[in-house]
């Protein structure tokens, strides 16, 4: 029994293939790459946990002036 060779449809698909699997393994190289960036500016981040952000709210002075009423004549 003789070795059949590969058919040229064979080589094509195969190059698809890796062409493909080139393409998924550096898109999660990319989200990996990311995510480890993410997570090393863990101050930076602020989880949505209905909770008021204390980075948005508006810096309050150190001291108040006191308000006084003064009752009109």
């Amino acid at each position: 029994m003789a070795l059949r060779t590969e058919h040229e449809l064979h080589h094509r698909r195969r190059s698809r293939n890796v062409g493909l699997a080139v393409v998924l393994v550096s898109f999660v190289a990319l989200v990996f790459g990311l995510t480890v960036v993410k997570i090393q500016q863990g101050d930076m981040m602020e989880g949505y946990d209905h909770q008021p952000r204390t980075s948005v709210l508006p810096k309050e002075p150190a001291t108040a002036p006191e308000l006084t009423e003064e009752a009109p004549e």
